[in-house]
């Protein structure tokens, strides 16, 4: 079932994706499209199909036939040396561990995409360092992630998926490994850094807890996408798809004993 939903400006399109692993098959030609500055959240059960929409969006897997657009260019038939570079600078992640380097400072961890990229250690690491505050993170740039709490490896992670200034983050169960009141406060802070600065961001989750800060919720299911909904406003917090405030506007991204009013806005988008 399509799911070109007709949300204008739309920054990724998938269209008729099909994958297969031997004799099952995870995607049977799905039709998605994420709008500019969009949140989506793909939900779905274990096997579902959703992590493989995901992977074949952001172009760590090639689909077996279909094609997928980011802003008008297709990418899903480009080589992997071009699709890596890709999803490096244009795309971020957050993983449902975060994935940082434990040998590394936080600071280091955000740089690393700016590093891979070319940018000097020196020029990268005062980058990074600017994503700090505004993440409720001030202080904690010199310390490994073992020395950090499960939401604020989140909050580097998150960090060093905006980095770049991305058009897309992906996002796979990033709260899974959370208790329940920080992983609300990282959807919080995910949610509202991707879009004051002009991202887009997809969410794979089974949480509907998590998908309720979306602004659109499709379900998977047999490597299908069935009629999508529109998720509701969070119960207790900001709903990110009604009343945010604008890019630049001062708000709070702390956590909650850790409340202060910044900006997410490092450096402008680019």
């Amino acid at each position: 079932m399509s799911d070109l939903a007709g949300v204008g400006d739309s920054v990724l399109t998938g269209y008729g994706l099909v994958k297969r692993f031997g004799i099952t098959t995870a995607l049977a030609g799905v039709d998605i499209e994420i709008g500019r500055t969009e949140a989506l959240a793909i939900m779905g059960p274990s096997g579902s199909g959703k992590s493989t929409l995901l992977h074949c969006l952001a172009g760590i897997m090639k689909p077996d036939a279909g094609e997928v657009y980011l802003l008008g260019q297709r990418i899903d038939a480009i080589g992997e040396r071009r699709r890596s570079t890709l999803r490096r600078t244009r795309f971020g992640f957050v993983f449902q561990f975060g994935q940082l380097l434990p040998e590394l400072p936080a600071e280091e961890n955000v740089a690393l995409p700016l590093m891979l990229g070319g940018t000097s250690r020196g020029k990268a690491v005062r980058e990074a360092r600017a994503w700090f505050g505004p993440l409720g993170l001030a202080g904690m740039e010199g310390r490994r992630p073992g020395e950090l709490s499960g939401g604020q490896a989140q909050r580097v992670a998150i960090a060093r998926a905006l980095v770049t200034r991305p058009a897309v983050i992906f996002a796979d169960e990033p709260t899974g490994a959370l208790d329940q009141a920080t992983g609300h406060e990282t959807m919080r802070i995910l949610v509202e850094a991707a879009k004051h600065n002009g991202a887009s961001l997809v969410v794979v989750t089974h949480d509907p807890q998590v998908a309720r800060w979306c602004d659109r919720v499709v379900e998977v299911r047999d490597g299908l996408i069935l009629t999508p909904g529109t998720a509701p406003a969070p119960t207790g917090g900001l709903s990110p798809a009604h009343g945010l405030p604008g890019p630049g506007t001062p708000y709070d991204l702390g956590e909650a004993t850790e409340r202060s009013a910044t900006r997410v806005l490092p450096g402008g988008i680019r």
